[in-house]
């Protein structure tokens, strides 16, 4: 066997280890998902039951409470993705059109924010924000979801601006557009692969976001399905084990599919401007 075909075969292997290490526990959860609550005292025993049901995905969906829980994360996830996507098309802008001194730090310190973790700020955020009266508010929590999108989105969208001809900009300027103008209507349109991926990858973020709605909002009405499927967990018991695994399923699997689905835009949006380079 030649090297080439030796490396080729050892990726395989690694990539079908880690897919098997990701892919089990989801499987597991599948399998705890259609069983009734007479096999779930049967744990680890069986992993294919011998009755499989969907009466637990009928039961939860069905359910008015966890409709409310799902329609909470996808708001906020929205807001927030939204408003990082605002924030981020004029920085981004300016640090691929614009060179000015310090500009590669400053792009360096936004990636460096973008790990802090949000666990370091939280006694101080949540001081802040109950100071301004906001605790409670989808609002508030929506504006924290924005500021931990931001940094993911300046980089994504530097790349799609990078990716763009500057001499298509240049030819609009000639025929008299302003500035406002020519981002509007010739860079934005051009970008816009770029501004979804950032939109979506922001989406998949703040929908496995914990700890800022956990911390701002304790009122049940207003918790997103992450802190209400943790909160459930917490009271549950082996008779109700299906129902969480099934509200699980039911949350997770969106998030796989639409990554799955949009996977290659996400990618060329990501390399667009490192093939431009």
């Amino acid at each position: 066997m030649s090297r080439g075909r030796f490396g080729d075969a050892a990726t395989y292997a690694l990539a079908l280890v880690l897919a098997a290490l990701f892919a089990g526990p989801l499987l597991w959860l599948v399998s705890l998902a259609i069983r009734t609550p007479a096999e779930v005292f049967l744990g680890a025993a069986r992993f294919i039951p011998e009755e499989p049901t969907l009466d637990n995905f009928r039961q939860i969906l069905t359910d008015r409470t966890f409709g409310l829980y799902l329609w909470n994360g996808i708001k906020l996830c929205a807001l927030g993705s939204l408003g990082a996507l605002i924030v981020a098309i004029p920085a981004a802008y300016a640090f691929s059109r614009r060179r000015f001194m310090g500009s590669g730090a400053l792009m360096v310190g936004i990636l460096t924010v973008q790990m802090v973790s949000p666990l370091v700020l939280l006694i101080p955020l949540y001081r802040y924000m109950e100071r301004l009266g906001m605790l409670e508010s989808h609002a508030a929590a929506a504006v924290v979801y924005m500021a931990l999108g931001v940094p993911l989105a300046v980089w994504m969208l530097k790349a799609s601006f990078d990716g763009i001809p500057r001499s298509l900009e240049e030819a609009a300027a000639i025929d008299g557009c302003s500035a406002p103008r020519i981002l509007f209507f010739v860079t934005l349109p051009l970008a816009a692969p770029g501004m979804a991926s950032a939109f979506i990858l922001n989406m998949l973020m703040g929908w496995s976001q914990f700890l800022v709605p956990f911390i701002l909002l304790t009122r049940d009405q207003l918790q997103p399905i992450s802190v209400a499927i943790f909160n459930f967990a917490g009271s549950t018991s082996a008779s109700t084990t299906q129902l969480l695994a099934a509200a699980c399923v039911i949350t997770v699997l969106p998030a796989i599919a639409a990554f799955l689905a949009l996977q290659r835009l996400i990618v060329r949006a990501i390399m667009a401007g490192a093939v431009r380079g």
